[in-house]
């Protein structure tokens, strides 16, 4: 299996807070794992780290062998390989729907504006987007933006797409159209590392959960493992919270 990610004692302070203490774990070619945990035990500060908007204080992300922590890697083309779907959607208010999925292909990945078209289209059919390409975000609801943050993600070929709580900022009837996207994508064969808080998908589309408390990954395993016989005692407290609504 092809290693595409691998954290090797990845630390993160904010202060003297230490958010990230020690990580270690991979990614390989097709995987899809969900990170879980507690609000606060370090998930979105670990894709943001991933990510490198957030700068790690200490360890190695290895991006297919070489670190990106070190300085030599251009930030903007491995953020096109590695890249991003926020909680908060992050459109462009002043641009439509088609013209947020092409301006980062015109200006990171240097495509033409007739090639950025037809990458977007092709995405935004995929997520169900195609006929509001003239909308401005605020004519949308959460869902339809949230799917076009997926469009615009995917419209830069990335490698790995991570999803940093994307459902949370949605209602609850817009969260479904979001989590089929996201489905259809694993069955695709994209690689995902999704921090999520939706439990069934990470029971039923994930290959691999990751279970977070207090900046450290307490257990990791498939979904089988993790939801039906954890073997820690506070993976067992967390998913007990749930299993009770």
């Amino acid at each position: 299996m092809e290693e595409i990610l691998k954290i090797e004692h990845l630390v993160k302070t904010f202060g003297t807070n230490e958010v990230l203490k020690d990580i270690d774990f991979s990614v390989f070619k097709g995987d899809v794992i969900s990170i879980i945990g507690s609000s606060g035990s370090g998930k979105s500060t670990l894709l943001r780290c991933i990510n490198m908007l957030e700068e790690a204080t200490g360890g190695k992300i290895l991006y297919h062998g070489k670190n990106i922590l070190d300085g030599e890697i251009d930030e903007d083309s491995y953020r096109t390989k590695v890249g991003m779907v926020f909680q908060s959607f992050n459109l462009f208010a002043n641009l439509n729907v088609l013209d947020n999925c092409m301006i980062g292909q015109i200006k990171v990945l240097k495509r033409s504006k007739e090639e950025a078209k037809k990458y977007a289209l092709d995405y935004l059919s995929k997520v169900g987007m195609a006929q509001y390409i003239e909308a401005k975000p605020r004519q949308l609801s959460g869902g339809q933006k949230q799917r076009v943050a997926i469009a615009r993600a995917l419209a830069m070929e990335p490698e790995v797409l991570l999803f940093d709580e994307p459902t949370s900022a949605l209602d609850p009837e817009m969260v479904g159209e979001v989590l089929d996207v996201m489905q259809n994508l694993a069955e695709s064969g994209m690689t995902m590392l999704v921090v999520t808080h939706e439990m069934a998908f990470a029971r039923s589309v994930s290959n691999r959960v990751v279970y977070m408390a207090d900046g450290k990954i307490e257990e990791e395993g498939s979904p089988e493992e993790i939801f039906s016989n954890p073997k820690s005692q506070r993976t067992k407290d967390f998913l007990s919270r749930f299993n009770e609504k």
